[in-house]
């Protein structure tokens, strides 16, 4: 299952070891709510291997703004705490798979 990351928590998933897939979503997206259940997807196949995880856009705006979030769903990759790749919009869990397989 994905994590509930919030603008406290965001420094501390950062600091992982693993590769950290954020997706930058609100409930009132519908595009969001396509992308949902293919990040619980992602979250279960990669789980041990890679830190998945979601942030609501509305809750926490600091690290939205921080990471210049402008739509949503955004979905980003880190590696020790950098980005390393973006995706924006609805994206195949194949696309996703791919890019995050990348950086492990």
């Amino acid at each position: 299952m994905a994590l509930e990351i919030t603008d406290s928590s965001f420094q501390e998933v950062l600091k992982s070891d693993k590769p950290v897939l954020v997706d930058f979503w609100a409930v009132w997206c519908g595009p969001c709510r396509t992308l949902g259940p293919i990040i619980e997807e992602v979250a279960n196949d990669f789980e041990g291997k890679a830190v998945v995880g979601k942030v609501d856009v509305d809750n926490n705006q600091d690290i939205s703004m921080k990471y210049g979030i402008r739509n949503i769903p955004t979905v980003l990759i880190f590696k020790n705490g950098e980005v390393v790749d973006k995706l924006v919009g609805v994206t195949p869990k194949e696309v996703i798979a791919e890019k995050l397989s990348a950086h492990l």
